[in-house]
């Protein structure tokens, strides 16, 4: 009997002590009540400086009756024109391949099968000039430029600057609506941002067809890029 009563006894104890346990936990906060009216704004900030990078895309296209000939043909001009670029200013860490490729050339004639014509191949590079002064130099060393965008070299900073100027437009929104609505801006609930966009200004093709022993550097002028950022706020007025 005693030790029928000894089983019991540590059977009870097991089970009694999770469920103190379990009355020990505190229970899970609960949510602050929100008091006041809510109000969402959104709102766009920007910023405009002049750009201190430019980025050109250059390409050679060549064409052969075999693909190592087409090959061999764009390697001697993309070498001469990689040199020529390297001359006016731009560090090899700025020059990166984005294309290469060699492919068939086809003549289509009606019910006749395609005639195999030659080749084709295609070598292209973005450059990045970090000083702009001396961007007409290098347009005028890449006369196969294709186009020029011009940017900033610390994007981050000039959205920066933009978002806190999307800040101070949603604050003035605010103080705008609660005067209106005979209230106050009380605390801000949550803020969300929408993403900022700096958009290049590419320059026409046409703009850059030089000769290549151009007397004077192209004129280019960078003008000025704007960056814009977007937040939505939530305000409780009360």
């Amino acid at each position: 009997m005693r030790v029928v009563k000894a089983v019991a006894a540590a059977l009870a104890l097991s089970v009694s002590v999770p469920s103190l346990a379990w009355a020990q936990q505190a229970p899970p906060p609960m949510a602050e009540t929100i008091q006041g009216t809510l109000l969402s704004i959104s709102a766009d900030g920007k910023t405009t400086a002049q750009p201190d990078m430019a980025v050109i895309s250059l390409g050679v296209q060549t064409n052969g009756d075999t693909a190592a000939s087409a090959t061999a043909e764009n390697a001697r001009r993309m070498t001469a024109l990689m040199q020529a670029v390297r001359r006016a200013g731009v560090a090899d860490r700025d020059v990166q391949t984005s294309n290469l490729n060699v492919s068939p050339q086809y003549q289509y004639q009606d019910n006749q099968p395609p005639r195999l014509t030659g080749y084709q191949a295609d070598n292209q590079v973005t450059v990045r000039v970090r000083d702009v002064s001396k961007l007409g130099r290098v347009m005028d060393a890449a006369v196969g430029a294709s186009g020029v965008n011009f940017t900033f070299q610390d994007v981050d900073a000039q959205l920066d600057t933009a978002r806190q100027d999307a800040i101070r437009q949603a604050q003035h929104r605010a103080d705008l609506y609660a005067h209106a609505l005979n209230l106050h801006v009380a605390r801000v609930i949550s803020v969300s941002e929408g993403g900022g966009y700096s958009p290049p200004m590419p320059l026409p093709v046409m703009a850059m067809a030089r000769a290549e022993a151009a007397p004077v550097p192209t004129p280019v002028a960078a003008g000025e890029v704007q960056t814009t950022a977007s937040v939505t706020v939530v305000y409780e007025l009360r």
